[in-house]
C-alpha cells in the first residue's frame, strides 16, 4: 500500500459522459446492503482491535481527517439528490459515488491496517526475498540504475505509479454509467479480499524493500515510497510511535505488492469495460512496470501479489455467484 488513499470519487466525474442500460437483467444484482455494511463494519472493528493490541491510536480531530469526514458526509447527500432527480445520469452519479465511496474505505482501512501488523511483526524477509529474485534472474540495481540514470524514466514511472487511485475510478465509472452493479461489487470485493489475503502475508514476511536492502553509497534516485519501512517499522516495534496520522500515511507492505495485486485486479476487471478496456490495460501495464522501482519492490514481491489478485477473484466470484443464487 502506498499514500493515504484520497476519495477517487471528486476527481473525474466528466470522464463518464454516457449513460447506458445494461441489457444483462442480471447485472444489477451484487450485495444487498446489509452485506455491505456488515463487511465494512467488520473490517473497521478488526483495525481496532489491532490498534489497540499494538498501542496505537488515531486522533479523530487531527486536521488531516478532514477530507475523509467531508467525504462521509457528501456521499449520502449525493444519493439523496440524485434520487429527487430524474434525470437518466442521476443513478449512475449516485452509484458511482457509492463505490468510490466504498473503494476508499476499504483502502484506507488497509492502510491503517499495516501500521499496527509492522509493529507486531518481527525480523526482515529481505535476504530470502532477494535469494528468491536471484533465482529468477531478476536484478533490481541493474532495474534500479536505468530509472536513476534517464529523467524521463523516473517522470513516467511517478505517474505510473500513481494510477492506482485514477484507474479503479475510471473501472467503476463505467460500471456505474453501464447499470452492472454486480460487476462493480466483485471488483470491490476482491479489491477487499485481495488487501486481507496481503496484510497477512505481510505480518510473515516484512521486508524494509530493495533499496535499503541492496543498495549502497549515496542514493541518486528516491523514489515515491522512498524508505518508508526502515523508517517506520523498527520504531513502530519499539512502541516510539503512539498514533496513526491519516494524513501522513506511508505503504509498508513490501511482500507481497499491493499494487502488482491491484493491477492484476485493473486488468482482469478491464475486460469487462468494453472500449475503456485497452486504454485501462495499458495504464495498468505501464504502473506494473513502473512498481519494481517506485514501490522498490522485489520481484517476487509483484508475483505474489498478482497471485493473491487472482485467488481474491476466485473468492469474489463464488460470492457473487452464492448471492445470484439466492431467490
Amino acid at each position: 500500500m502506498t499514500d493515504p488513499f484520497r476519495a477517487a470519487a471528486f476527481n473525474a466525474p466528466v470522464a463518464f459522459p454516457i449513460t447506458i442500460v445494461s441489457a444483462d437483467p442480471h447485472a444489477a444484482i451484487g450485495f444487498s446492503a446489509r452485506q455491505i455494511r456488515g463487511a465494512v463494519l467488520a473490517s473497521v472493528a478488526a483495525c481496532v482491535l489491532l490498534l489497540w493490541a499494538a498501542g496505537l491510536t488515531i486522533n479523530p480531530f487531527a486536521r488531516s481527517n478532514i477530507p475523509y469526514y467531508a467525504m462521509l458526509a457528501l456521499v449520502p447527500l449525493i444519493r439523496v439528490a440524485c434520487a429527487r432527480d430524474g434525470r437518466r445520469w442521476s443513478r449512475a452519479l449516485a452509484d458511482w459515488t457509492e463505490y468510490c465511496a466504498l473503494f476508499t474505505a476499504m483502502a484506507l482501512t488497509g492502510a491503517v491496517c499495516s501500521y499496527p501488523i509492522a509493529a507486531l511483526s518481527e525480523g526482515f524477509a529481505d535476504a530470502t526475498l532477494h535469494r528468491i529474485d536471484l533465482a529468477l534472474r531478476f536484478d533490481w540495481l541493474a532495474w534500479y540504475r536505468l530509472v536513476a540514470d534517464h529523467r524521463a524514466l523516473q517522470l513516467l514511472g511517478m505517474a505510473a505509479y500513481q494510477c492506482i487511485y485514477l484507474t479503479p475510478a475510471l473501472l467503476l465509472g463505467w460500471f456505474a454509467c453501464t447499470g452492472q452493479r454486480r460487476e462493480a461489487h466483485r471488483f470491490l470485493a476482491a479489491f477487499w479480499i485481495a488487501a486481507i489475503f496481503t496484510l497477512a502475508l505481510f505480518s510473515q514476511m516484512p521486508a524494509v524493500g530493495p533499496l535499503s536492502a541492496l543498495w549502497k553509497g549515496p542514493i541518486p534516485y528516491m523514489p515515491l515510497s522512498e524508505l518508508w519501512q526502515p523508517d517506520l517499522i523498527p520504531p513502530l516495534r519499539r512502541g516510539e510511535v503512539h498514533q496513526v496520522d491519516l494524513g501522513q500515511l506511508r505503504g509498508l507492505v513490501s511482500a507481497p505488492s499491493f499494487h502488482a495485486a491491484s493491477a492484476t485486479l485493473y486488468i482482469a476487471t478491464a475486460w469487462r469495460c468494453g472500449p475503456l478496456r485497452w486504454l485501462l490495460i495499458a495504464i495498468t501495464g505501464a504502473m506494473l512496470l513502473a512498481t519494481p522501482v517506485e514501490g522498490t519492490h522485489y520481484l517476487i514481491d509483484l508475483i505474489l501479489g498478482a497471485a493473491v489478485a487472482l485467488v481474491a477473484l476466485g473468492c469474489a466470484s463464488a460470492l457473487i455467484a452464492r448471492r445470484r443464487a439466492l431467490p
